[in-house]
């Protein structure tokens, strides 16, 4: 399911050069993930605290071109795509709301394991509908 998520940087966003601090990019595109999971009418509550699975980052990248600073207006397009029945990324394009410039670009890898024996399962139905 393809993802817009409309965003303006913060002052807490950024670092003492003024531009935004390089871990937040990557809270910012986990802000798209779960706004993207609540439009599909998935409770982040008990989706974040469920018994049965847990889907946690393994794996998380990002690629910097321009700054960011604060008051900007962007737009993080997430794509998320199913690897195999336990395994799903999720590619953003994050850019100027008021620009076809591509800022930077990040990755996250997820897993779906069982929280009790920390052993990789199938992903949940919700999960699939939403990449789907």
């Amino acid at each position: 399911m393809r993802y817009i998520y409309k965003r303006i940087i913060r002052f807490q966003d950024t670092d003492a050069a003024g531009v935004v601090y390089f871990a937040n990019i990557l809270v910012i595109c986990h802000e798209a993930y779960e706004d993207s999971l609540g439009k599909v009418e998935i409770n982040l509550k008990s989706f974040f605290t469920n018994p049965n699975f847990a889907i946690p980052i393994v794996h998380a990248s990002v690629d910097f071109r321009f700054p960011l600073f604060c008051g900007d207006q962007i737009l993080i397009e997430s794509n998320p795509e199913i690897i195999n029945e336990n395994f799903f990324k999720i590619q953003y394009k994050i850019g100027l709301d008021n620009s076809d410039q591509l800022i930077a670009e990040a990755t996250t890898k997820h897993i779906c394991i069982n929280p009790k024996t920390r052993q990789r399962q199938p992903l949940p139905p919700e999960i699939i509908n939403w990449l789907e």
